[in-house]
């Protein structure tokens, strides 16, 4: 079978042209923009890829088109598909009747920490030898690539609550069918399909309602957003996670449901070492540590999450934390991409005031532990549909008090008030138009011990390779 994916760029669509690939399908896509890591990757799979949205991208006509949720009515392809009859479906859709009908599907949902959690879910599984399928929105450093059949029951999925087509107002995860689900968090996002927090909970509800009974569900024990949406009805075990607490004298959470907890204790400030501790209800504690190139409260979060997964399907703490121990993280997640004469370069997939300020946060913690002197110099793109609005406009000013020099990119159509976010504060902030702005200001500011971050959700231009390039030759 021939298939053709329109958006196979995007971090979701990209995996599925993996995964028809490995199903013995032709597979060919389109997109605008197209941008590594995931151009790469689909690159090396051996799959088409066509720029732009042309009606000539379509013939012969594909057996199958796969719609990405970024495409709307009026768009080329999306019209010549309906006008010709294509066969067409949604990208979750297909997922769920080609790939998931019968597997166990853990899925890893929340408004921060999506890819990371399934990527270490996944990792720990692999390590584990249970030979899992997977579908990560993003390139894993320690996996050949973002989706993987598999060769067992066991599936992970990382189960967005974005829509899932033009067609499909539903959020993707509503088509999975999880019998291991975590809730990671839960905050407002999506501005451009959500009117409000409680239009994503009714959405993350509606999930709930399709985990079975006996099934397992994972919830931090300090969401209230969370809270509410179970509050609303849970018909599943449930098991809390998050940083170390004192339970109550019985040991038990606070659920009628609850059947353990899980905590994290720092050893190190920077938790780049901590150990991790299950208490059920019924049944003796178990702890164990984890030593890991990872850093921040966030990152040990998502580990929490992913081992209370693993063990739901059988995978021991002990082996869980030491595969942990061994994980080398998701590609745009804090990567590191150079260092030049002392200048630290990063890339970080930022899409929301929250994940800003927590690795923002936790970069500083882990370098103030080291005793360097240092600075955070974090360049930021606000480039999601709610990061140009200005629902978040107070929050993202405080997500970057833990930079000491802050350097917007001011997109044409935001509408955030950059004179806002510019002054009254603490540290040093300024905003530029153009990309060659902010690279001639960081090249005349940077000096040996700052880390510079560069936070977007697009390929921003390519300013890291320039940016690299301009520190080399300067």
């Amino acid at each position: 079978m021939h298939i053709h994916i329109l958006g196979i760029c995007g971090t979701f669509m990209g995996s599925l042209a993996v995964l028809a690939k490995q199903q013995g399908h032709k597979v060919s896509g389109s997109d605008s923009g197209v941008y590594p890591p995931m151009s790469t990757q689909l690159e090396s799979q051996g799959i088409e890829l066509c720029e732009g949205y042309c009606e000539e991208h379509l013939q012969p006509h594909p057996d199958l088109v796969i719609v990405g949720n970024a495409l709307s009515r009026g768009n080329e392809a999306v019209e010549y598909v309906l006008n010709n009859a294509l066969r067409y479906t949604s990208g979750p859709q297909w997922l769920a009747d080609e790939i998931l009908h019968d597997r166990w599907v853990l899925g890893v949902a929340g408004t921060h920490g999506k890819t990371t959690t399934s990527a270490m879910l996944t990792w720990v599984l692999k390590e584990a030898g249970l030979k899992p399928g997977y579908l990560i929105g993003g390139v894993v450093n320690d996996l050949p690539a973002s989706a993987d059949s598999g060769d067992s029951i066991f599936f992970v999925v990382e189960a967005d609550e974005y829509d899932s087509a033009f067609f499909d107002k539903r959020s993707k995860f509503v088509h999975y069918a999880p019998r291991t689900v975590i809730l990671n968090n839960l905050e407002f996002d999506h501005a451009d399909i959500f009117s409000d927090l409680g239009a994503i909970q009714k959405q993350f509800h509606h999930l709930l309602r399709t985990v079975p009974g006996n099934g397992l569900i994972l919830a931090p024990r300090d969401d209230p957003a969370v809270d509410e949406v179970l509050d609303a009805g849970c018909w599943t075990s449930l098991e809390r996670f998050g940083p170390s607490m004192e339970l109550d004298p019985e040991g038990t959470v606070d659920s009628n449901l609850g059947v353990g907890e899980w905590s994290a204790l720092a050893i190190k400030k920077d938790w780049s070492e901590f150990e991790i501790e299950y208490n059920p209800v019924a049944g003796d504690k178990q702890k164990s540590m984890v030593s890991w190139p990872m850093f921040g409260i966030h990152n040990a979060r998502n580990a929490l999450a992913a081992v209370g997964a693993a063990h739901h399907v059988g995978v021991l703490l002990a082996d869980a934390a030491k595969a942990l121990s061994k994980f080398n993280g998701v590609k745009r997640r804090m990567e590191l991409l150079a260092e030049l004469r002392g200048i630290y370069i990063y890339d970080d997939f930022a899409h929301h005031p929250t994940a800003i300020a927590t690795t923002l946060e936790g970069l500083k913690v882990q370098l103030h532990s080291r005793g360097e002197d240092f600075r955070v110099i974090a360049i930021i793109e606000p480039g999601s549909n709610t990061m140009r609005g200005r629902t978040h406009q107070n929050k993202l000013s405080e997500a970057c008090s833990f930079a000491d020099e802050v350097v917007w990119k001011r997109p044409l159509d935001s509408l955030l008030d950059f004179t806002a976010l510019c002054d009254g504060s603490g540290n040093s902030r300024v905003s530029f138009f153009e990309i060659d702005e902010i690279l001639s200001h960081i090249l005349a500011i940077a000096r040996e011990g700052d880390h510079i971050v560069v936070m977007s959700n697009s390929g921003f231009d390519g300013i890291h390779k320039r940016l690299i390039d301009g520190l080399a030759s300067r």
